[in-house]
């Protein structure tokens, strides 16, 4: 059934949730414009009054709600805990705990898209990248903060998102949060600054 509405910025973030939740669940590829409308419940002409085309509503799902997602579920946690390590560390378990919950992995949302989108459209390549950078970038400054030099940072900022990222690949694939518990037991050891890493910052040598 169609919802009518007067509110138009509520629609549009109606359209959003529900495209970003479709495309997790059976790809952008696999969700059609009619899908769209039928879960959301609205008009072509609705839908079409806020984004042109298909393309144009994909974007802004990866700008408005998957950049969101990594915002809140990987930066705000670093401006929080007490290190990098014990941040990364907060993230991974929590993350854990909600497979366990929900009892299903559908994916990292960024990750998802990044595998289906980056080599089809170079529109969405840039738009997917400039979150992995913002997700790196923030990351390796906060890991700078405890200690490390820029290019150890990056370095490992880089190694954190690859392997999370490989590890819930593995996860979705499995059905099962193993893949990422082991993934952040082993991180564990690798987000730390070591002794000598704290000497030199700590002496600038």
């Amino acid at each position: 059934m169609v919802k009518r509405t007067n509110d138009p910025e509520g629609l549009r973030r109606r359209l959003l949730d529900t495209a970003d939740r479709l495309f997790q669940a059976q790809g952008y590829h696999g969700t059609s414009m009619h899908d769209l409308m039928r879960e959301a419940g609205v008009t072509g002409g609705a839908l079409h009054h806020h984004f042109a085309s298909k393309k144009a509503l994909g974007l802004a799902v990866i700008q408005e709600r998957v950049a969101l997602t990594v915002r809140e579920t990987w930066l705000a946690p670093l401006h929080q805990a007490a290190s990098g390590e014990s941040a990364v560390q907060t993230v991974l378990a929590d993350i854990c705990r909600g497979l366990d919950e929900r009892g299903r992995v559908q994916g990292c949302p960024l990750n998802n898209l990044a595998l289906e989108l980056a080599l089809a459209d170079d529109d969405f390549r840039i738009a997917l990248d400039a979150i992995f950078a913002e997700w790196r970038n923030g990351l390796a400054a906060r890991l700078r903060q405890d200690g490390l030099r820029k290019p150890e940072a990056e370095a490992r900022a880089s190694f954190i998102i690859a392997a999370y990222s490989g590890a819930i690949a593995m996860a979705k694939t499995a059905q099962s949060a193993m893949p990422l518990k082991n993934c952040a037991r082993l991180l564990a050891t690798r987000t730390a600054p070591s002794a000598p890493d704290k000497h030199r910052a700590a002496t600038g040598r």
